[in-house]
């Protein structure tokens, strides 16, 4: 089925000009990897894990700091210059829309730099569509 250019799939993915409409929204390192949990799992980390988001909006450094965890282990934070937009949605509620996932591993950086990590605009389905 199409609506407005936009083909409706079985998979119940929706599609613009045959291209899934998961979106980009921004790429950074792990702020503060040195100082969390990191360390602790650096073995388990492999590109393509998926991360989990948590708002902090009572952190006293950053009103709008965004944590990373893998698992239960917090990796360190959204740098501070990326994570205004993201903290509003994830403190309106909207703990499902982004998909963070680590999407390169460089072990000799420094430990700042180390995890690089790719936030999507999850796929929008038939359901939220």
């Amino acid at each position: 089925m199409k609506k407005n250019n936009v083909e409706f799939e079985d998979a119940d993915e929706v599609y613009h000009n045959g291209y899934p409409m998961d979106m980009h929204f921004d790429n950074f390192h792990i702020a503060g990897f040195t100082y969390y949990d990191g360390i602790d799992v650096f073995n388990k980390l492999e590109i393509g894990t998926e991360l989990s988001l948590k708002a902090e909006p009572n952190n006293k450094y950053d009103i709008y700091a965004v944590a990373l965890y893998y698992k239960n282990y917090k990796l360190g934070y959204i740098p501070h210059g990326n994570n205004k937009y993201v903290s509003k949605f994830l403190n309106l509620g909207h703990t499902n829309l982004f998909e963070a996932k680590i999407n390169r591993i460089s072990p000799d950086e420094h430990p700042e730099h180390q995890i690089g990590v790719v936030l999507k605009i999850r796929n929008i389905t038939k359901e939220n569509s």
